[in-house]
């Protein structure tokens, strides 16, 4: 998994490549942690390359969500496709986080 950062002007976007489980969601949580402390509190996680997520991926999109609120953040997701689409929906994180199709639409509602 690769996850490459880019701030733009109202929010860090993550572009999250790859296969996110138990191996390698460790690191994106761990690069999470360290945005939030160094000031970052408005993610966009950009999924469109993202070719598989399991519940271990979900569980580092929920603690790193956990950290954003506490500091007053958020954390949005746009371009999701595929079976990463079909584990969003199917464990209820579509109605748990805001979700776009575009990264121009989660910019809009900054």
């Amino acid at each position: 998994m690769e996850v490459i950062a880019e701030k733009l002007d109202k929010a860090l976007k993550l572009k999250v490549k790859g296969r996110m489980d138990a191996i390698t969601a460790p690191d994106f949580e761990k690069e999470c942690a360290a945005w939030i402390e160094g000031g970052e509190n408005d993610f966009i996680v950009d999924l469109g390359e993202l070719e598989y997520i399991s519940s271990a991926g979900l569980r580092s999109v929920l603690i790193t969500a956990k950290r954003l609120k506490t500091n007053n953040g958020r954390i949005c997701f746009c371009n999701t496709t595929g079976m990463v689409q079909k584990v969003f929906s199917i464990s209820g994180f579509q109605s748990m986080f805001p979700m776009y199709d575009t990264l121009e639409e989660a910019l809009a509602h900054r």
